[in-house]
């Protein structure tokens, strides 16, 4: 124990009673300065910025609860949202000044959503009208740009480079307190299956993020921006110590796609995989318990055509380790049509790389205001998005506790069926379910079908 730590454990000692009440800490003790932050965020505070939008949403007003019912309205040839009307609202979140240079500011997609109005208030009070340059809903990045004068733009650090342990300190506007600041450590990398995309590789901090944090800077001690905080994970709204920021590295690709083109697009790679659990490392002989085990290989995709094989081990792409599915989707998800996906496999033990040219999507039909909760209730908390190429309702996440969890979705299901009837898209879905108050859901898990009851 060092000589400061000593003696600031024998001040403790001591009781408030040795003490006269307004004694405080000394600056220093002998040659040696307490510690503080103080420098730190006086040296970055000024590059955090506090976001306000205006705009309107549509939202149902009160109704008759028959209008609930699908065959009710379909009786009564009652139109879809004609009980919705537009109502304004106002909110605040927070931003990054990322490039001085050019005004450009990064944030949270979702804290411009349905704005028509934005408005940057910086340090020193002065208000900035924003524009929005482009936003990725999937990853939550949004970039905004505003006039680039007198700006002060953050250090960025590695995220790569980041461990679970490492000090950072969190800077927002929570609840419209502008530059507060909060300090805890990195409590876990990688998370995922936190919303409801696939494009997660979130860094978790026990530093406080409330209401307004988002879209402000997670930082380390030598004040590199290392995160843009995005999520906590709450019952009551509040901060409880687990809260999520999108890797700098992440955000930077994503912001330099969306200067570049104004969105991010994005291609498949085409196929299905599943965790490698170590059951099926031990039947593998593996002796790490980590990658994504190829299941389905679509027709036609980029990874046919790369010879990828149903069996094959996917373990790296691009020299980046892949440890779970969720690390896969994650990385396709951040290649743009037509970039190569370097792919490193194990097939039937032996170490084997190809090479994929990452190719469009399929567009799907219109089903993104389609809610799981408005097929049926037991499908609560599952994130559900059609499966291009092969047909049916892919379950991308179920929230940990929710109905659709309790009734035994997974990540991954492939809804093929419903009450006996084919399922070939969300769409479908939701006409077989019309009606019923009990599902029975016919899924495809890795090789095989299940029966999942929801009600």
């Amino acid at each position: 124990m060092n000589r400061l730590a000593l003696l600031l454990a024998a001040l403790a000692t001591l009781g408030a009673t040795a003490l006269p009440a307004a004694t405080a800490l000394p600056a220093a003790v002998g040659e040696t300065p307490l510690p503080s932050l103080a420098p730190m965020i006086k040296r970055i505070a000024p590059a955090i910025v506090n976001v306000a939008t205006r705009g309107t949403v549509k939202e149902r007003s009160p109704q008759n609860p028959l209008l609930d019912d699908p065959l009710f309205r379909r009786f009564f040839d009652v139109p879809p949202n004609s009980d919705a009307r537009e109502r304004p609202f106002q909110s605040a979140g927070s931003g990054v000044i990322f490039d001085a240079r050019h005004g450009y500011i990064l944030t949270n997609a979702h804290v411009i959503e349905n704005a028509s109005e934005i408005t940057v208030t910086l340090q020193d009070g002065r208000d900035l009208n924003a524009t929005v340059v482009g936003s990725d809903e999937p990853s939550d990045v949004a970039v905004l740009k505003v006039k680039p004068a007198a700006l002060t733009q953050i250090a960025l650090g590695d995220s790569s480079r980041v461990e679970v342990g490492d000090f950072v300190v969190a800077i927002g506007n929570p609840f419209g307190l502008h530059n507060t600041v909060t300090s805890g450590i990195v409590s876990g990398l990688g998370r995922s299956n936190i919303s409801s995309d696939d494009v997660e590789n979130f860094i978790q901090t026990d530093a406080s993020i409330n209401p307004g944090n988002s879209g402000g800077a997670l930082v380390n001690l030598r004040g590199e921006l290392i995160g843009i905080n995005t999520a906590i994970l709450s019952r009551s709204g509040g901060n409880i110590g687990i809260g999520f920021a999108i890797p700098v590295n992440m955000a930077r690709t994503i912001m330099d796609q969306l200067v570049r083109y104004g969105s991010v697009k994005r291609g498949m790679l085409g196929v299905t995989t599943y965790a490698v659990l170590p059951d099926i490392a031990q039947v593998y002989g593996l002796t790490k318990a980590q990658g994504a085990l190829v299941t389905q290989v679509v027709d036609g995709s980029a990874a046919d055509r790369a010879g990828v094989k149903i069996g094959d081990i996917i373990t790296s792409i691009n020299g980046t380790v892949v440890k779970t599915p969720s690390d896969l989707r994650t990385a396709i998800g951040l290649l743009r049509v037509g970039q190569k996906a370097e792919l490193a496999l194990l097939r039937d033990g032996k170490p084997e790389r190809v090479s994929a040219v990452i190719a469009e999507a399929p567009r799907a039909p219109p089903t993104a205001s389609l809610k799981p909760v408005d097929i049926n209730k037991g499908l609560e908390g599952a994130s559900l998005a059609d499966a291009p190429g092969r047909g049916g309702a892919l379950v991308r996440g179920v929230e940990p506790g929710s109905p659709a969890a309790q009734a035994g979705l997974r990540s991954n299901d492939l809804i093929v069926g419903v009450n006996q009837g084919n399922v070939d898209s969300i769409q479908q879905l939701r006409q077989r379910a019309e009606g019923y108050a009990t599902l029975v859901l016919e899924v495809r898990r890795g090789n095989t079908i299940v029966l999942v009851p929801v009600h």
